[in-house]
């Protein structure tokens, strides 16, 4: 059964962005968009990463760079040449103007929109990260906009559902939105992200993987050994 863990009982998120927790994450998104538990666990422990409290972090810690905030997003400046906090309509026009002549967003067109948020990113940031953990979480986040305000097995999504989302930072309840029938599951968002990602048409721009385990002064787990370790032993 989805989120069986949850109990399903009286329950108030936090609505300040504050003392956000595995689980409070975990049950407003199956409460709210009916994603199932396992999806956004693992996003939801790396929260607590940009956080220094031992158990709970804030909307505002999770720009921390490098753990799950990435270059080239679809509504942010990246971190190294802006606000990669708040909402850029001039970085937004590329979803929003994409699949011209229809009123909705694809897979196909999904992909695109990365393509282009990528070359431009490359082209205006000297410190681009992006290696295959940030296209995967690129891709994930693209493919939760089309399950969640569309159809997680076309991958179709209705454009003004998702541009209320982005620009009002609201659920379009009033357009006519609901909250999705069918759970949406790891296989269907797996094979959604993946279709994201082929479409994108990606290549790395150097570099390997990281994840910062802290803000601050605190270390940074870097996977350069990992990587030299691999080529030594594939012969590159």
């Amino acid at each position: 059964m989805p989120c069986a863990q949850f109990p399903r009982q009286p329950w108030i998120p936090p609505r300040n962005g504050q003392n956000l927790t595995i689980r409070s994450v975990l049950q407003a998104s199956y409460d709210v968009y009916n994603i199932d538990a396992p999806v956004l666990i693992g996003v939801a422990k790396l929260g607590l990463l940009t956080s220094n409290e031992p158990d709970s972090f804030t909307l505002d810690d999770l720009k921390l760079h490098g753990t799950i905030e990435f270059d080239a997003s679809l509504s942010r400046a990246d971190f190294a040449t802006g606000d990669n906090t708040h909402f850029n309509e001039t970085i937004f026009s590329t979803l929003a103007n994409a699949n011209p002549g229809v009123e909705y967003y694809d897979v196909a067109s999904a992909g695109q929109v990365q393509f282009e948020r990528l070359a431009d990113s490359e082209r205006t940031n000297p410190n681009i990260t992006n290696t295959d953990k940030e296209i995967s979480f690129r891709s994930f986040t693209s493919a939760l906009y089309l399950a969640v305000f569309g159809n997680v097995t076309t991958g179709v999504a209705p454009k003004n559902f998702v541009q209320i989302w982005f620009r009002e930072e609201r659920l379009p309840f009033a357009e006519g939105w609901q909250r999705p029938a069918s759970t949406l599951d790891g296989a269907a968002v797996t094979a959604l992200t993946g279709g994201v990602q082929a479409a994108s048409n990606w290549t790395t721009s150097g570099g390997c993987p990281y994840v910062r385990t802290g803000p601050g002064a605190a270390p940074t787990l870097d996977n350069q050994a990992i990587c030299k370790q691999l080529d030594s032993l594939t012969g590159n």
